[in-house]
Order: structure tokens, then C-alpha cells, then sequence
């Protein structure tokens, strides 16, 4: 049984890592709790002069500094001129530069968000007409990279530290005092401090790059860190530093002058460390409260306590559920958990539970906002996954209550320790006996040596006349000192070995009676079955806590809608003709929303412009997008047009020959991979 301790707990690490590099992988750029809702000039639009402004309405405030936004010309010239200046609510405006040429411009943003990710982005608009333009905006990404990648993992680390040392603390504090003394809940609690110390000393180093540039020698940058010492961010992280020393003081208490108490001392003190630890605590959770989803949005002043509230329940449930594996496997065998201990951690455990679902519930709400954003965000999916790792967990947690009451039973936890106890009095005492006479013996030979090298001396006196009997002499002496020292070593080593495989054989044969404990043995393995989930559900909820939430998502869609709409009424009312067709190829990432503007739509030459969306709205590439436009009432066409690739989601095409006025099939061809493709159509009145 104790040699599969070891790999069980190597297994655990394995997939806390794997799982860890797969969410935090597949995460790519942060989405961020801000989105750009509006913009003037908008998106796609053809202006007949040149704007002396370009503003971005965002759904939210965010943080800005000179290169926040750049626009620039179709060569890839920047034309912005001055910093951005907040002109009203969440709307930000940069000035150009006069006499800016026709042509195709593009806009490009970089900001952080009031919850501290960066948010990134890019649009088009024409003055006079569509032109070609060099520059590429599909790499326009906030906290991606080796740095974001990086910063993820900080922030899986930072939580996971946070959750192990408050965790471990309350189980030892609240359901197994005596565990103090338990060098193995020590190093837990006490690595739980370091990681998350260190993952915090990580994210402050990072942070400026991770908003900013993006690039890895930017992370040693004093003069950016001493810009992210000014943010909020910045301010949460060394805030955090300053209680983590805190901790550090109280980790100190508990397992040096709390273990070193005596029962009844123990419960006078036992009130102010859970109340020094409730403190400490709580002012680390406030340090992601106040600065990331909960500071932002809707009801933030009862939100932020709710995600301390959260927090705490978390770290309590799957912190304690991470002492308790360690006091199962790597307890003392003269002082094993009891299963009064097991059972204070099950209530304990349980309030947590009913804590975590009641604030799960409100935070769930204010986050999603509709039934819909469940399955239309990628916020609501991951949280859908996040409820389902929950359920599981419960489930598991529920099987663990059946053993935990069964090892309730103080009578044969008794018996257990008492014979653990036994067995190790017993070895102590037959090691005791083999060092006692291996002790003799070597004494023993000493003595003989010492005799027999005292009596080559006295011949040698004897014999002083002669050199030879001096030097005869000092030569047996020097011989029989060395058999002498020869024999007492090579006897202390034999003993020294003697002594491990009976110390190993004793150790086995206890941990062999702890371990035919078929309760102890059952509740192992379903709470290493929890711990094994606990870690791909805190994973999930660290790539929860920087995706875009479902309600900020959804209205950043309807707001675009509305732009769009607004732009279209107006366009129609100077000839140009939108239409909007929805599209499924099938395959992956195959829906989407195809856009073709026409302009100004009547007999003759026009500016067709092709826009693909996604059906939240956000602009994304596909492999070809062909037209082709038809007047079935005299028989002319199907006319192909091939749209040149202008950006992101945009595709244009100029001098589009439209041969005389009436109702034409406008039909879309969308190819999503090199197999899936489906073709759309309208029928529109042109000219």
C-alpha cells in the first residue's frame, strides 16, 4: 500500500499540470469584461470627408496611455495626433491630422479594462472611397503570447497557493488540532504561502507587458513597473504582498507557540488566530474582489463582498479537502487523523458547499444575465462546465460522507492508535537492544586491542638493549591497533545497516496495520477522487475569471447590432442598399452573419463591400467569399464578382457593373475550410 502512495500523488501533480497548460493554452487572449460598443466613423462606412475625430464608446471606462489608439493610412502611416481624451462617459476620442487623402484608414485600440484585462481590437473605414490598404489587423490581441500564457499560469498559481494555505489552516485550526505537530501539514500550508507569494511577485513583474506590449523584455522594464505600481492592479498585487506577511506571522503562531500548548491553552488562543485568520484571509480575497470582475458592473458594492464571500468557501472546501489527503497518506503512524477530526471537516465542508452555491447563484446571474448567454458565450459554456465539475465533486463528496461516518467509530480509532502505538514502542525498543549490543561488542574488541597492544610494549621494554626489540615492539603494537580499529568499524557499519532494515520493517509493519483499516482505506480513495477534480475545476474557474462575462458580451452585440442598423437606415435613405444573410457551412466555426453593402445600388458602377460576422457579432476571416448577382425576369446572369480581402471580416470590390435597374438575386458563396462552404441569396430592388 505504501509504495503506491508516491505515484498516486505523482499522478495528482501530473494532472494538476496538464490540465493547467490545456485550459490556460487554449485560452489565447484574455477577453475582458469592457467591449467596444460604438465608434464614430463607424465600422465599413464610406465618409465623403476626411473626420477631424475618431471616438470609441467602450462598455465600460477604461485605462489609456498615448498609443491606446492609432489610426492609420492605407501605406500603414499613423494620422492620430495627441494623446486620447476622455470626452464623456465611456466614450474616448483621438484627433487627426487635416488633409488626410481618400482611401481606406484603420483604427486600432489597445486598452485595460476597469476589471484589469486588456482589451485589443481593429476597424475600417473609407474617406471618399475603398482603397487597398497594407496594414493587418488579425493579430490585434491583448494578453497573448508567451507573456499571457505566462501571466495565466501566475494567476492558476496565485489562486491555487491562496487555496491550499487558508484551507490547510482552517482544517487544522477548526477540525484537527493536534495536526499542528504534523511536519507533513506544515509543509503544505507552509508551500501554499510560498506559491501563492511568489506567483504574486510573478503577475507584478509581468503585468506591464501583459498589457501593454506583449513582449518578454518588457517584464524586467522598471520604468513600466513603476507605471503598473500606479494602477489598480498594481495597487491589489502589493497589497497582497503586505498580507502574505501577515500570513506569514500567523502560520508562524499556529505551528510554533499554538502546537506547543497544552490542550486547555489551546482554546484560549484558538479564538484569536480564527480571528486574525479570518482577517488575513478575506483581505487576500478582497485583493481579487476589488480589482477584477466584481469592482465592474452591475451592483458592484454588494458584488465584491459576495466574491470575497466565495472565495473563502472555495479555499475552505478545497483547501481542507487538500489537508485532509495529506493527514490520510503521510499522517504519523503514532498520530493518525481520527474520524471525530474527519467528521468536524465533513460540516465544515458542507456549510462551505451551501455557501459556494448561494453565491455561485447571484455571481452567475450577474454575469450571464439571460438564459441564452449560457450557450451563445463562451463565458455561460465554460460556466456550464464549471456547474458540472461542481455536481461531480458534490457526488463524490457524498460517497466520502458514507466512509467518513463509518470512521466516526472513536473506539476503533483507539484501538487502531494503541496498537499503532504498540508496534512502535516495540520497534524502538528492539532497535534500542541492537544498538546496546552492538555497543558491547565493540567495546569489547577495543578492549582486546588496547590489552595486546600493552603487552607488545611490555616485551619491548624487556628487550631495550637492542634496537631490533624496540623496533619490534612498536611494530606489534601499531599491527594490533589497527586489526583493533578495523574490526570496531567494519562492525559499525554492519550495525548502522542492521539498523535501517529494522527501522524499514517496523515502518512497514505499521503503516501496515494503519493501513487494514478498511474506512481509512475507502475514505482515501474517494478523497483523492475529489482532489483529482478539484484541480480541473480550479483550473476552469482561473480561465473563468478573465473571459468576457455572457451579459457584457451580449449587449457589446446588440449595441453593434444597433450601430449597424442605424448606419444601414441611413445608407437606404441615400441609395445604398444593405443586405444581411445568415449562413451555417456546417463545419467548425461554420455560422455566421455575411453583410453585402452595395453603393449606390442602382444601373451602372457600385462599391460592394462583404462583411462576415460571427453571430455575436465580431468580425473573423474565412478562406473565399464569392458573389454573384442575377435578373432572372430577363434571364441576365448569374454576373460573378470576386472581392478583394481588405481586413479582418471585410471584403470589398469597386466598379461592380450592375447592367440595368430591377430585382436582382444577390447570392453569397461563404467557404469556411477547404470542404465546407454554403452559398445565401436575397432578392433586392436595385436601381
Amino acid at each position: 500500500m505504501t509504495q503506491t502512495i508516491a505515484p498516486r500523488v505523482r499522478m495528482l501533480v501530473l494532472l494538476f499540470l496538464a490540465v493547467a497548460g490545456a485550459l490556460l493554452a487554449g485560452a489565447g487572449p484574455a477577453s475582458a469584461h469592457a467591449a467596444l460598443t460604438g465608434s464614430d466613423p463607424a465600422q465599413g462606412v464610406v465618409v465623403d470627408k476626411a473626420p477631424t475625430q475618431v471616438s470609441l464608446t467602450f462598455s465600460e471606462t477604461v485605462s489609456m496611455n498615448d498609443d491606446s489608439v492609432r489610426v492609420l493610412d492605407p501605406q500603414g502611416t499613423r494620422v492620430d495626433a495627441g494623446k486620447p481624451s476622455e470626452v464623456g462617459g465611456a466614450t474616448y476620442a483621438v484627433q487627426l491630422r487635416s488633409g488626410l487623402p481618400d482611401g481606406t484608414y484603420t483604427v486600432t485600440y489597445q486598452v485595460v479594462s476597469a476589471d484589469s484585462h486588456p482589451v485589443a481590437g481593429a476597424y475600417t473605414f473609407s474617406i471618399g472611397a475603398p482603397s487597398k490598404t497594407t496594414v493587418s489587423v488579425s493579430d490585434q490581441v491583448a494578453g497573448g503570447g508567451i507573456v499571457g500564457w505566462l501571466y495565466g499560469f501566475g494567476r492558476y498559481a496565485s489562486y491555487a497557493g491562496f487555496i491550499v494555505m487558508v484551507g490547510g489552516a482552517v482544517f487544522v485550526l477548526a477540525c484537527w488540532p493536534r495536526g499542528t505537530g504534523v511536519r507533513a501539514m506544515q509543509r503544505l500550508v507552509l508551500s501554499g504561502w510560498l506559491a501563492m507569494t511568489a506567483a504574486t511577485l510573478f503577475l507584478l513583474l509581468l503585468r506591464g507587458s501583459y498589457a501593454g506590449s506583449g513582449k518578454l523584455g518588457d517584464v524586467f522594464d522598471l520604468d513600466l513597473l513603476g507605471q503598473v505600481l500606479q494602477t489598480k492592479t498594481g495597487a491589489a498585487l502589493v497589497s497582497r504582498l503586505l498580507l502574505l506577511a501577515a500570513a506569514a506571522l500567523f502560520i508562524a503562531v499556529l505551528f510554533g507557540a499554538y502546537d506547543k500548548r497544552e490542550d486547555e491553552e489551546k482554546r484560549d488562543l484558538t479564538f484569536g488566530l480564527a480571528i486574525g485568520g479570518t482577517v488575513v484571509s478575506a483581505g487576500l480575497a478582497a485583493s481579487w474582489a476589488m480589482a477584477e470582475h466584481a469592482s465592474t458592473g452591475l451592483q458592484p458594492g454588494i458584488a465584491m463582498p459576495v466574491d470575497v464571500l466565495h472565495l473563502l468557501a472555495v479555499a475552505t472546501w478545497l483547501g481542507g479537502l487538500a489537508a485532509l489527503l495529506v493527514a490520510l497518506y503521510r499522517a504519523p503512524a503514532d498520530r493518525p487523523v481520527e474520524g471525530a477530526a474527519v467528521g468536524r471537516f465533513s460540516q465544515v465542508a458542507f456549510g462551505s458547499v451551501l455557501a459556494l452555491v448561494a453565491t455561485g447563484v447571484y455571481q452567475s446571474w450577474r454575469q450571464l444575465g439571460s438564459w441564452s448567454a449560457f450557450t451563445d458565450t463562451r463565458y455561460g459554456q465554460l460556466l456550464l462546465v464549471k456547474i458540472g465539475l461542481v455536481a461531480l465533486l458534490v457526488g463524490i463528496a457524498w460517497i466520502s460522507r458514507r466512509w467518513t461516518s463509518r470512521l466516526a467509530d472513536t473506539t476503533t480509532g483507539t484501538t487502531t492508535g494503541t496498537t499503532t502505538a504498540s508496534a512502535a514502542a516495540s520497534a524502538a525498543s528492539t532497535a534500542d537492544a541492537a544498538a546496546a549490543r552492538t555497543s558491547a561488542a565493540g567495546k569489547s574488541v577495543v578492549t582486546a586491542g588496547k590489552r595486546s597492544g600493552d603487552a607488545a610494549t611490555a616485551a619491548g621494554a624487556g628487550e631495550s638493549g637492542t634496537g631490533d626489540g624496540k623496533g619490534g615492539s612498536q611494530g606489534a603494537k601499531a599491527a594490533v591497533g589497527a586489526k583493533g580499529a578495523k574490526a570496531v568499524s567494519g562492525r559499525d557499519e554492519r550495525a548502522v545497516q542492521l539498523a535501517r532494515q529494522r527501522a524499514a520493517v517496523d515502518s512497514t509493519r505499521e503503516k501496515r496495520l494503519r493501513d487494514s483499516d478498511a474506512d481509512r482505506f475507502g475514505l482515501r480513495r474517494s478523497v483523492l477522487a475529489e482532489a483529482g477534480v478539484a484541480v480541473v475545476l480550479l483550473a476552469v474557474t482561473t480561465v473563468l475569471t478573465s473571459t468576457e462575462p455572457g451579459r457584457t458580451e451580449q449587449d457589446a452585440a446588440r449595441a453593434t447590432g444597433s450601430s449597424s442598423s442605424a448606419s444601414s437606415s441611413s445608407d437606404s435613405t441615400s441609395g445604398a442598399l444593405t443586405l444581411d444573410m445568415s449562413f451555417d457551412t456546417g463545419g467548425t466555426d461554420g455560422k455566421g452573419v455575411v453583410s453585402v453593402d452595395l453603393d449606390p445600388a442602382r444601373a451602372g458602377a457600385n462599391e460592394m463591400h462583404v462583411y462576415v460576422t460571427r453571430p455575436n457579432g465580431r468580425a473573423f476571416d474565412v478562406p473565399e467569399v464569392k458573389v454573384a448577382f442575377t435578373l432572372e425576369a430577363k434571364d441576365i446572369g448569374p454576373l460573378p464578382v470576386s472581392p478583394d480581402h481588405i481586413t479582418t471580416g471585410h471584403w470589398a470590390a469597386s466598379a461592380v457593373q450592375i447592367p440595368m435597374a430591377g430585382e436582382w438575386k444577390i447570392a453569397v458563396t461563404v467557404r469556411t475550410s477547404d470542404i465546407d462552404q454554403v452559398t445565401v441569396s436575397k432578392n433586392a430592388q436595385i436601381g
